[in-house]
């Protein structure tokens, strides 16, 4: 093994210290601003917390990022549930999104060995040692059947699973002693439940098995959504194997034709919108690697281990919120907001110019009529209110039950950026609505 892939195996005891390591340093930085916010203004204050943030996301990010493997996954998963970091450390975090360094084809053959029982070579009749694509957590290869089919091989690294557990412990520890999540105990237990099943679904293959068919299934009569198949007896709980089903990724899809992508973009709010408002169920992974594109319009989607499962309440609220906000009926926004358990009973009034503002820039995207993502101005408008929110904090606060639900609102919402949609989102909206 390399002096790299080394370095992700590190024992649960030097990540600890890493972990321990740079909570010390936070907890620093957060005593250092609560003496410089015994003096100036709201706004000033507003500001000083907002830089402190800024520098907190840095420092976690790097940490996490060096650390690779296990927590890094972790820190993955937690950067995709913005609603619990100020939004500067959410931002930061978000640089955990990329691949990590692959794992020597010996440790994969291994782990195969230990699953199905067999080499890949004899297991089967053609398998790539090279890997296609590679994560945090493990690596996808392809392959090909002694039936003659082309798979694709989703191995997970060993030990993940048991490493994964600890990591998000210590992470939470750190986060919490460092004063960055200001959260009661009980808020604090759901959301991290709230990760750690994510993270566990993630970590057990033969669940993201019956995933994949049951969205297989509830999307078979749109034959431009494709979902690709498990082989059952080539599968364990560390093993996936699945139809090759090939198509473009998102930087060579942003230069197709712009009615293909338009196209292609309708499907995509189409797909979010039946399974979160009739299948009640939601594939809440939505960076940009798990899905491809084709040229007749067609969409692949991947990595069915992140699935959210939403109760009728939550529909119904979501529901509701929207459509009060497509009208500027801030009352009934913040009547939902306080349903949802977003909206607290603490911290100042929050006046009625304040919903208003946000409505006007969040729904943007959604109105009935068409909208321009390729020049969007959507995520800049929200950066530039970052610091008025502060002044609001206390007034709000994340809910476990729409954490999944805005990570993969707010991934799709990239994919639309970054394809250069231009298309009315609005109008079919309404229908849903």
């Amino acid at each position: 093994m390399s002096d790299n892939n080394k370095s992700h195996a590190s024992t649960p005891g030097k990540r600890f210290m890493r972990l321990a390591g740079m909570t010390a340093s936070i907890t620093g930085k957060v005593m250092s601003n609560s003496v410089k916010s015994l003096i100036g203004s709201t706004e000033e204050k507003a500001e000083a917390r907002s830089d402190m943030y800024s520098e907190i996301g840095k420092q976690i990010a790097n940490t996490l990022g060096e650390m690779k493997g296990a927590v890094m996954k972790v820190g993955q998963i937690a950067s995709q549930y913005q609603d619990i970091f100020p939004p500067e450390i959410a931002a930061a975090m978000s640089k955990l999104q990329k691949e990590a360094p692959p794992m020597p084809f010996n440790i994969i053959e291994q782990q195969i060995i230990r699953e199905l029982g067999a080499k890949p070579h004899e297991k089967f009749l053609e398998f790539d040692e090279k890997p296609f694509a590679a994560a945090s957590i493990g690596q996808v290869h392809r392959a090909k059947l002694h039936t003659g089919e082309d798979v694709i091989v989703k191995v997970q690294y060993p030990g993940v699973d048991e490493c994964c557990e600890s990591d998000l412990k210590h992470l939470r520890m750190a986060l919490k002693l460092a004063g960055v999540i200001k959260l009661s105990k009980e808020l604090q237990e759901q959301l991290f439940d709230e990760i750690r099943v994510s993270l566990h679904a993630e970590l057990d293959y033969l669940q993201e098995a019956i995933n994949l068919e049951e969205f297989h299934h509830f999307h078979r009569h749109d034959n431009k959504v494709i979902i690709p198949r498990v082989f059952a007896d080539y599968t364990s709980k560390r093993v996936l194997t699945l139809s090759y089903e090939g198509g473009d990724d998102l930087s060579t899809a942003r230069h197709y034709p712009a009615a293909v992508r338009n196209d292609i973009g309708q499907r995509l709010f189409q797909v979010l919108c039946e399974q979160m408002y009739h299948l009640h169920a939601l594939h809440c992974d939505s960076h940009p690697g798990n899905f491809a594109f084709r040229v007749d319009g067609s969409i692949v989607i991947y990595d069915f281990g992140c699935v959210k499962r939403l109760s009728p309440f939550l529909v119904g609220e979501m529901k509701r919120l929207v459509k009060a906000a497509l009208v500027n009926d801030y009352a009934t926004v913040e009547a939902a907001l306080r349903d949802l358990g977003i909206r607290t009973h603490v911290g100042p009034e929050v006046p009625p110019e304040y919903y208003l503002e946000w409505i006007e820039i969040l729904l943007a995207p959604i109105q009935n009529h068409v909208f321009d993502f390729a020049h969007s101005k959507v995520h800049e408008q929200v950066l530039a209110k970052v610091k008025s929110l502060m002044k609001y904090w206390d007034s709000f606060q994340p809910s476990a039950d729409t954490m999944m639900v805005n990570r993969a609102i707010g991934g799709h919402y990239w994919n639309f950026v970054n394809l250069g949609v231009h298309t009315n989102l609005g109008q079919p909206l309404q229908g849903y609505l």
